[in-house]
């Protein structure tokens, strides 16, 4: 299925160049003919129904890596529940070491600019996400990065490739909310805004995963 791990910068330019345009299912089937060992990650934010739908209607089997920080609302559980069970989902579950309870006690949740800010992040998204892509590794990776997000992700474009070599895919990067609106809509998808990210002071900010 082609060495995707000797893919160039130039072969990427010519992907987003290729498919700037293209559907979501266009660009989805694209990638799975570079490479079949793909995850998609999700967080069961805003508009995340969108890309789980799109990527499971071409691939139903595709692993769905899910790293709850532990400190999500009752509407998002509730949310992530019914769209597991709606698109029947295939769902890696991947939890911190520690409890949000056990956690609260010792460190709280620290603001932004504390010194304790880079171990909470790390407790409760950046290791469970590394020990999720140590056990899968995936040679592709569906996002629903999209421009406009944060100033690192207006750079990406739909294909990029992340800081461990793995091919980054972002389906809907050129996407508005007003367009994934349409696609929930459509596809009679669920959405859900109250969601929150212990780890973000600001909408804005990029969360680790990706820069």
């Amino acid at each position: 299925m082609g060495k995707i791990e000797m893919i160039t910068q130039e072969k990427i330019n010519e992907l987003n160049t290729l498919l700037k345009d293209a559907k979501p299912s266009e660009i989805i089937q694209k990638a799975f003919e570079l490479n079949k060992k793909a995850v998609v990650t999700t967080n069961f934010r805003p508009y995340e129904a969108a890309i789980l739908h799109a990527v499971a209607s071409v691939e139903s089997a595709i692993p769905v890596v899910w790293c709850d920080t532990g400190y999500n609302t009752p509407q998002t559980y509730r949310h992530a529940e019914k769209v597991i069970k709606d698109l029947n989902l295939n769902v890696f579950l991947y939890v911190p070491k520690q409890t949000s309870s056990h956690r609260d006690v010792v460190m709280g949740i620290p603001s932004v600019d504390a010194p304790e800010h880079a171990l909470f992040t790390e407790q409760v998204k950046l290791e469970p996400f590394k020990r999720a892509m140590e056990e899968h590794k995936p040679k592709v990776w569906f996002t629903n990065l999209r421009q406009g997000q944060t100033a690192f992700r207006d750079s990406i474009g739909i294909f990029s490739v992340s800081k461990d070599g793995v091919l980054k895919v972002s389906p809907f990067y050129y996407w508005s909310d007003a367009d994934l609106d349409t696609y929930l809509e459509e596809n009679k998808l669920p959405n859900e805004f109250k969601y929150f990210d212990p780890t973000k002071a600001l909408e804005n900010r990029e969360c680790g995963l990706h820069a």
